[in-house]
């Protein structure tokens, strides 16, 4: 058995924890500081965190990475390999060099395609019809590290990214169970990235949920189904701020400006979009909780010929 680190922080990364705990001695799990969360901003652990407490692991949360004393210690563990999965920040040269075979990520995307902090997100907003985890050897690179093995799936129809990060997180963690002992023997010939084919996939901001009705409506479901659960779909409407939950995608179209209630009774709310029509199937209105499009509408919140405004509002 080998002797490796884990670094890693939200929930998608824990699956590959516990895959790392079958097939390794791990000596330590690195994760970023605990962050203060809700009304009270009691300190919470990251899921990683609370995760390996409950395996008994020892925890490791620096607050900086390039003073030169953190990458001593990842030396000072004596450790074949380090794998990183999701961890958030970008380990400086010393780190990445401590172990003694380097460093390893799971990747969810199929690389070069959707390098960066959100992945998942993206590869939905920008209607891919199949993703998949990368594992690869770490450089200095934003995910530009040579490939060792991929594997696919395919995103359905309705997916938000929440579910697919569910289903991409089990996936990672069977390429660990596979990948990784074979890593570590020396079983890879890694593959170069093709740059030709690379893009990226930047970090969420909150005002990237804003719903863009002046696209076609296969992009609007997408972008409401992409930025599910987190930043979260929105629009302004009536000077509030109204949460698009779901949508689909309808089969019939009318001339409207994009944002136009163009149908509201009791089958649901429609919308029009550059393109065709999109049903609104589940929406949350400010200070509500979340409804039904058709159950909106009985409840008079909503009327044909309303418009719902694609505007950030500072």
């Amino acid at each position: 058995m080998f002797r490796a680190l884990f670094f890693g922080t939200p929930a998608f990364a824990v699956p590959c924890l516990d895959a790392l705990v079958q097939i390794a001695e791990v000596r330590g799990v690195v994760c970023q500081p605990d962050k203060p969360q809700g009304r009270g901003l009691t300190l919470a652990p990251p899921p990683v965190k609370a995760r390996a407490l409950e395996l008994g692991l020892p925890v490791v949360q620096p607050t900086k990475l390039k003073t030169g004393e953190f990458g001593a210690w990842v030396r000072e563990q004596g450790v074949d390999v380090a794998l990183v999965v999701a961890y958030g920040r970008i380990l400086p040269a010393d780190v990445l060099a401590g172990p003694r075979l380097g460093c390893v990520n799971v990747h969810a995307s199929l690389l070069p395609k959707y390098r960066g902090a959100a992945p998942i997100t993206w590869a939905i907003v920008r209607g891919e019809k199949e993703t998949g985890v990368t594992l690869m050897n770490m450089d200095a690179g934003m995910d530009t590290g040579d490939m060792l093995e991929q594997s696919t799936l395919t995103i359905g129809d309705a997916e938000t990214s929440g579910e697919l990060s569910v289903r991409l997180a089990k996936l990672g963690a069977e390429l660990v169970l596979r990948g990784l002992p074979k890593r570590v023997a020396g079983g890879y010939v890694p593959v170069k990235q093709p740059e030709a084919l690379a893009t990226t996939a930047p970090i969420l901001d909150k005002q990237d949920g804003l719903v863009p009705f002046d696209s076609p409506a296969r992009t609007v479901h997408d972008h409401v189904r992409g930025m599910t659960p987190w930043p979260g779909a929105f629009v302004r409407f009536r000077g509030k701020t109204l949460k698009i939950l779901a949508t689909k995608v309808a089969g019939f179209a009318r001339p409207a400006a994009p944002g136009t209630v163009v149908l509201a009774d009791k089958t649901g709310v429609f919308v029009a979009c550059a393109e065709g029509t999109v049903e609104l199937v589940t929406v949350q209105p400010e200070g509500r909780k979340p409804i039904r499009g058709a159950e909106w509408v009985m409840g008079r919140g909503v009327a044909e010929g309303d418009v719902l405004v694609s505007e950030v509002v500072s």
